[in-house]
């Protein structure tokens, strides 16, 4: 099997990170292979779904070139520090540069303990294994930048966890695994001359096109700071609720990682939370930008001693930086908005008008995907007004801001056929249900039935179509299926 792996984080310095192999596991099947992922690494789907692949995915069969390594980082969790946490249960086999001419990471999670593994067994059960490739291909899907999912492997082998259940690894691809955690665990060890050495290579992997300005770790932070703006405006468009926060789960590059007790939004509300150790809240749904620039002010500390040598002068520096957050997620989060009413040019009032909506939709409890998609279908008819109000206990308050709306929409000359057009392309009609995900993973665990699984990818791998032969994997739960925690897929 040929991984074409150009290697480059493993040059690094050896402290970067633990050379280590994947562990062997006695019967690895493979349950699931993105193929279409698959052909832009150059990579044979036929032969990643073999019994070859198999035991290359499992982490029984290293590929030539390849050159396993556990990557060490640190990081505030849930606001307190640790200093040493690393992957613990994941190796990183290599890189690879895809067709599009971009260098990936291939990576192993569930694949056996490392030197960062502490008291974990270093191993993944099927459940979370399901889940990241369910959401994290669904975020990709609904065009979010995110960690992909190569495939899925069964291992053969138990994993012991508040119950036995069928071990797993899952093959995640990511544009880097490299944190702000990671910077934090060289500073935290004042390792400056690591840090210079981290903050040039992310810039040259992650944003080359700002390298050249004489200040690496400045440009780095704009660049960070700007793409999580990005990031967290469309988490929030589409009622996305990553879970747990911390900066060891904050990517450089921009894109969402770690999916462990994330879930999407049934029921609009902005203090929603899921995680089951999430008790005060700390990663609610609309709480996400905040802790967001809590996580980029973690990142410009570890870079103050690079941006200049006068200590007052870095902090200046970086704190006009992240304080540039606001405006650009502001900014971004009233596009995401705009397009998802149906509005081609911004006005003042805006933001206004979909915080008005967000308000009643809270206070009414109503479903987040179905109410924005069917504003789609509203925005080309609005006799469709009478069976949205419906989703309301008052019925009063969607037709009030309504009539704000249809006033705003007449502001500009657009054919209601291309407005609605143009919003069911910012509307997905699915996402991953909470109860969808957990009745697969159940079917999986359980039945050894992968059929739930395929189904739901499937209609996720489409979630701007409307596809009536699904359309009940969009409807919300019934109060029996309700999913009201997630829990770390440790």
């Amino acid at each position: 099997m040929t991984f074409a792996f150009d290697n480059t984080y493993a040059r690094l310095p050896s402290r970067f990170f633990a050379s280590v192999s994947p562990t062997h596991v006695r019967d690895p099947r493979v349950v699931k292979v993105n193929r279409a992922l698959a052909r832009e690494l150059g990579l044979d789907p036929d032969e990643l779904a073999s019994p070859a692949g198999a035991q290359v995915l499992s982490g029984n069969v290293l590929p030539a070139g390849s050159e396993p390594i556990a990557l060490a980082y640190a990081g505030h969790q849930f606001g307190a520090f640790v200093p040493q946490l690393g992957d613990g249960r994941a190796i990183l086999l290599g890189e690879v540069i895809g067709r599009n001419g971009r260098r990936v990471d291939i990576q192993l999670k569930g694949s056996g303990r490392t030197p960062f593994s502490r008291r974990g067994d270093g191993r993944a059960a099927i459940g979370p294994v399901l889940r990241e490739y369910i959401v994290s291909e669904a975020m990709a899907a609904l065009g979010i930048p995110t960690t992909r999912a190569l495939a899925a492997v069964v291992t053969g082998e138990p994993v012991v966890r508040e119950e036995v259940l069928p071990g797993a690894v899952l093959t995640r691809v990511a544009a880097s695994h490299i944190r702000v955690g990671t910077f934090e665990f060289f500073a935290a060890r004042g390792d400056r001359e690591a840090l210079t050495a981290l903050a040039s290579y992310a810039l040259r992997r992650h944003y080359p096109d700002a390298s050249g300005t004489g200040n690496d770790a400045l440009a780095l932070l704009e660049c960070v700071v700007h793409a999580h703006a990005n990031l967290v405006a469309q988490w929030l468009g589409v009622g996305f609720v990553h879970g747990v926060m911390n900066t060891d789960n904050t990517a450089i590059a921009g894109e969402t990682i770690d999916y462990g007790p994330c879930a999407f939004l049934d029921e609009y509300h902005p203090n929603k939370t899921f995680s089951s150790i999430d008790s005060g809240g700390r990663y609610a749904f609309a709480n996400q930008p905040r802790i967001a620039q809590w996580n980029l002010a973690r990142f410009g500390e570890t870079l103050l001693p690079l941006l200049a040598d006068d200590e007052d002068e870095a902090v200046g520096l970086a704190t006009e930086r992240i304080q540039r957050f606001s405006t650009l997620f502001a900014a971004a989060h009233a596009r995401v908005l705009r397009a998802k009413l149906g509005l081609a040019q911004p006005y003042e009032d805006d933001p206004a008008l979909g915080a008005a909506l967000l308000d009643r939709m809270a206070s009414n409890e109503v479903d987040y995907t179905i109410l924005f998609r069917a504003l789609c279908a509203a925005a080309d008819d609005p006799s469709e007004d009478a069976r949205i109000g419906n989703l309301f206990a008052n019925p009063d308050s969607f037709h009030d801001w309504s009539r704000q709306w249809r006033r705003r929409l007449a502001m500009e000359e657009v054919a209601p056929g291309s407005r609605a057009a143009a919003m069911r392309l910012a509307n997905p009609a699915f996402v991953p249900r909470n109860h969808r995900v957990a009745q697969a993973i159940e079917a999986a665990v359980r039945r050894d039935d992968f059929e739930p699984f395929e189904v739901l990818v499937q209609v996720l791998d489409r979630p701007y179509e409307d596809q009536p032969e699904s359309a009940h994997l969009a409807d919300p739960p019934r109060p029996e299926e309700r999913v009201r925690e997630t829990f770390c897929g440790t």
